[in-house]
């Protein structure tokens, strides 16, 4: 049923990054190095949460997913990328090219809901130390874990649904090396402001109403932060914030620089360049944070590592 609506367009040529020569083959192996990083650096961090008992614990729950969602929106987009720098035309099917993007619009607004449950947690547990497994009850985490899923659900369906039901003419020439909103929508024959208005609205809501939950959180963190007498105490509470601080800055920070902006302020070739971050330089980095910077995930690594070496 979706096909016949894009008229005549049954398929589509994604451009890519860059369309000089010269670059292809350092560019491919360039983000074939990062896309190797990222699924070992997650896929390393979901094996280490699971095989440590003493990470089974709320905050790496939210950790473990959020390493699961990196490495699956990563997926998502980097093979057909890496494809566009080794093929002289990069073809993806109209209905195909809808996956990609519900798949993407699915991660991206979970990774958003997803650090907004890990403020959640770090206020609990700065917050409310003494009954932190009240709030943060197996079943509460459930709970939180299947609204940010209901919240990737909800941003892909709006986004798609956006999309499905414009009309391509005879362009198939996709200025981006994935199926994003904006260059799909320059596209269309039909698209209108109303079109542009719901992705605004709906990136709002996907950035807006983490961000919020952050801010709240954060600044009751702070408020019992400051109560606290000891140096030790204050250091140890900021620590323990730091790696989700860090995540938090580099997702909406990008994002909200790609999306909140009109087309006019920020060209595609631009808005491509930037949507890097957050769609690859993000999930790499977002494991290498956590490794680097909690002591839990340090000790459980090293812990790994001379099992294996003993064994």
């Amino acid at each position: 049923m979706a096909e016949e609506n894009t008229s005549s367009v049954r398929e589509f040529i994604l451009t890519g990054l860059t369309d000089q020569p010269v670059l292809q083959m350092p560019l491919f192996f360039l983000f074939l190095c990062f896309y190797m990083a990222t699924v070992t650096g997650n896929l390393g961090l979901i094996t280490l949460i699971g095989l440590n008992s003493h990470l089974h614990i709320p905050m790496y729950f939210f950790l473990f997913n959020l390493s699961f969602i990196d490495f699956s929106f990563s997926t998502a987009i980097v093979p057909k990328m890496l494809t566009s720098f080794i093929s002289e035309k990069n073809f993806i099917s109209y209905s195909g090219c809808m996956t990609q993007l519900f798949f993407f619009c699915f991660f991206v607004f979970s990774e958003s809901f997803i650090l907004s449950a890990m403020a959640y947690d770090r206020y609990v547990a700065i917050c409310k130390p003494l009954v932190y497994t009240v709030p943060m009850s197996p079943q509460v985490c459930l709970l939180l874990l299947l609204g940010v899923y209901g919240m990737g659900v909800f941003g892909a369906t709006a986004h798609t649904g956006n999309i499905v039901f414009l009309t391509f003419c005879g362009d198939n020439l996709v200025n981006h090396y994935m199926c994003d909103i904006i260059p799909l929508l320059e596209l269309s024959c039909n698209s209108s402001d109303v079109n542009l208005l719901v992705v605004f609205i709906v990136v709002t809501i996907g950035i807006g109403v983490p961000i919020v939950t952050i801010f709240i959180s954060y600044g009751f963190i702070l408020s019992s932060i400051f109560h606290i007498s000891s140096t030790e105490g204050r250091s140890k509470a900021f620590s323990t914030c730091s790696s989700h601080v860090l995540a938090v800055s580099l997702f909406f920070g990008s994002g909200a620089f790609t999306y909140l902006k009109p087309p006019s302020v920020l060209p595609l070739d631009q808005g491509k360049v930037s949507s890097l971050f957050y769609t690859i330089v993000v999930p790499m980095f977002n494991p290498l944070i956590y490794i680097l910077r909690n002591k839990d995930v340090k000790f459980a690594l090293k812990k790994t590592l001379d099992r294996i070496m003993l064994s």
